[in-house]
Parts: structure tokens; C-alpha cells; sequence
């Protein structure tokens, strides 16, 4: 079970933490360390940014220990950033936090968005379990080597979905 609550600057050291070891290890196809090392400090500052931005939703997920476990960060209709932990890849952490992402983005969209790298295979996989489906457009990521990001879009739900999760706002 994880606990789902709003982010804060308090919250950065962990999450760059995990957001660089899942990214070195989930996107090593995409950026590979020796050339295209982590935009650490780029990365911290963006989030600083966006925590402040009050059109954008950011999420941290923990565990049942406190231990930060994954992130999101939403506008109205799209997801913008999205990841666990490498140790809880496979265990549920990632459907959980998703899940709660998901009903907090059809609160204003009916068919939310969200953009992943072409190359991130395992990635794209997760999604489209989840039911996100490729749109078709494209745009590029803003790091080099400036990849190739495709959109997916999730379609009107026609059922609820429970899930696991508690949410504290």
C-alpha cells in the first residue's frame, strides 16, 4: 500500500535520488550515461518550478515505512512526469500510484495525455497495459540528445477502477 500526498521542496533530495537511479537504469537506451549524463541540477531546479506552479499537480508516493517510493507531476489534462522506485518495479507500486494520478487527471479531462520516450520500451509497456493508446504525435524531449517522445492518450472510462491506495491531500 502506498500513501499519496502533495509534494514539497523537503521531498527533493529523495526524489532526485530516485528519479536518477530509475532513469540511469529504466532510459539507459535513451540516454546513455557517457554521453548524456543526468541532468541532475536542471532537474531539481525544473521541480522547484514546478512545485510552485499552481497549474501543476505534484504527487510524491510512500510507503508503509514513509520511505519515498515514487512521483508524478499533472497539468488539467496531462501527465507530465512519472516514476517509482527501481526496488518496487514489478511489486504494484507503480499501478497503485498510477491509479490515483489517473482519477485526479479526470477530474478536468475526460481522455488525459501524457508523452514517453519512443525508446523507453518498458515504459511504453507499462502504459499500455494501463490502457494508454499511442495519438500519433510526436514532439522531441528537451535534454540531449532531444529523443523522440510519443504521445498516448487514455480513453473515457465506462467503469470505476479500485485500487490499493490511500490518499491524504
Amino acid at each position: 500500500m502506498v500513501l499519496v500526498r502533495e509534494m514539497n521542496v523537503r521531498d527533493l533530495p529523495a526524489l532526485i535520488e530516485l528519479q536518477q537511479a530509475g532513469a540511469v537504469v529504466g532510459l539507459a537506451d535513451v540516454f546513455p550515461q557517457d554521453r548524456y549524463p543526468f541532468p541532475r541540477d536542471a532537474l531539481i531546479a525544473r521541480w522547484r518550478e514546478e512545485i510552485a506552479d499552481g497549474e501543476i499537480r505534484t504527487r510524491v508516493a510512500l510507503d508503509d515505512d514513509g520511505r519515498l517510493v515514487g512521483f508524478a507531476a499533472m497539468t488539467g489534462e496531462e501527465l507530465l512526469h512519472f516514476g517509482t522506485a527501481v526496488d518496487t518495479w514489478g511489486d504494484g507500486t507503480a499501478s497503485a500510484l498510477l491509479g490515483v494520478v489517473v482519477a485526479m487527471l479526470r477530474t478536468t479531462t475526460d481522455a488525459p495525455t501524457l508523452r514517453v520516450f519512443a525508446d523507453n520500451r518498458r515504459g511504453r509497456r507499462f502504459y499500455e497495459k494501463h490502457g494508454w493508446r499511442p495519438t500519433g504525435a510526436q514532439s522531441t524531449g528537451t535534454f540531449e540528445p532531444q529523443p523522440v517522445l510519443l504521445e498516448y492518450s487514455l480513453p473515457p472510462l465506462h467503469s470505476g477502477d479500485p485500487s490499493p491506495v490511500r490518499r491524504d491531500r
